[in-house]
């Protein structure tokens, strides 16, 4: 992975950056060290109306349906400069507690996608799980898709594009992990220690709100 800061590659298992310092404790540090209770989808930034909303909602599902094991969120909201856009991304990846989603699904098997309209800049990062079927040059294409829809505001057309991209990247990856299963072995956490985890943090903790807060609190 890279460094969310820096952007120079790091080991995903590294406390914190060897080129900059930077680690989990500086996020949360800039946006809180709680859980955030949120939806899967969570328009901050109002970009959705209500009849893409429900397009948008039905390409995730369908998503969810293809790859079972995995979810994929999406977040909008103003995030200023594209490094915090990173950071932030990470951050709330790490820190969502997703009330819509079932407490066995762990976030490290998650997908989100940030988008800040303000700035007209996007971002994908994504749990340790899927580690290796998508890396930086991955993600970058499924954004690639969208970046037209994007520029004309078309931000329903343009999340259904990566989401339809990141389908094909990962059946791709996976045709090729049944023929070299060895190149994709990942060690994981034992049953039941994620569902435990994710269980508590479901749990009477701070609503979406709380992201609000933070974004306008970074500004």
């Amino acid at each position: 992975m890279k460094c969310p800061r820096c952007v120079q590659g790091i080991h995903r298992a590294a406390e914190s950056c060897p080129h900059c310092g930077y680690s989990q404790a500086d996020a949360d540090a800039r946006y809180g060290n709680e859980d955030v209770r949120m939806r899967c989808l969570t328009d901050q930034a109002g970009i959705f109306r209500r009849g893409d909303r429900g397009r948008v909602e039905a390409a995730m599902e369908a998503f969810s349906r293809r790859f079972p094991q995995l979810f994929v969120a999406v977040f909008t909201g103003t995030l200023g400069e594209v490094s915090q856009l990173r950071q932030f991304g990470l951050w709330l990846l790490n820190r969502a507690a997703f009330e819509d989603l079932p407490a066995d699904k762990p976030n490290e098997a998650g997908i989100l996608l940030t988008i800040d309209p303000d700035s007209k800049a996007a971002g994908i990062v994504f749990g340790y799980l899927l580690d290796p079927y998508l890396d930086e040059a991955a993600t970058f294409e499924c954004l690639s898709r969208a970046h037209a829809h994007w520029l004309e505001e078309r931000y329903t057309a343009g999340v259904i594009r990566v989401l339809a991209h990141l389908e094909h990247v990962l059946k791709k990856r996976s045709r090729q992990a049944r023929r070299d299963p060895e190149q994709f072995q990942r060690r994981v956490l034992p049953p039941g220690m994620g569902g435990d985890r994710l269980q508590s943090l479901r749990r009477g903790h701070r609503s979406e709100e709380k992201a609000r807060e933070v974004l306008e609190s970074s500004q």
